[in-house]
């Protein structure tokens, strides 16, 4: 079995697919904007997560750090923070893809600035 770098990474990628299937699971698949942004976000949280497994790279990191910003704010930028279900998916699940993309970019010493870089 191969060992991936980042244990950050499958989780994200399980994450994801929780996201797709979070309009179904939690029943808010009839609220379009929700719904929608749930799969999409949750598929290339997936495909993100995936290829951060295969070959790591900072900006994977940086990208699903991004994703999960997006859907802490989503409920309120497409207007769907009144269905709860949605918004609590949303949130929880943006919460925890950044704390991990940031521990991870935090923690790699392969993904730290050069020192001649630094200030």
């Amino acid at each position: 079995m191969k060992k991936f770098k980042h244990w950050q990474d499958p989780v994200n990628a399980v994450l994801g697919v929780a996201l797709v299937l979070s309009p179904w699971i939690l029943g808010f698949s009839e609220e379009t904007f929700a719904m929608s942004n749930a799969v999409v976000i949750g598929l290339a949280l997936v495909a993100t997560a995936l290829g951060a497994m295969l070959a790591p790279n900072a900006w994977e990191e940086w990208t699903e750090a991004i994703l999960g910003l997006w859907m802490v704010i989503s409920p309120w930028a497409l207007a769907f923070s009144h269905v709860r279900e949605a918004m609590y998916a949303a949130v929880a699940v943006g919460l925890i893809v950044v704390l991990l993309a940031l521990w991870t970019l935090a923690t790699d010493k392969d993904f730290s600035l050069p020192k001649s870089m630094m200030p």
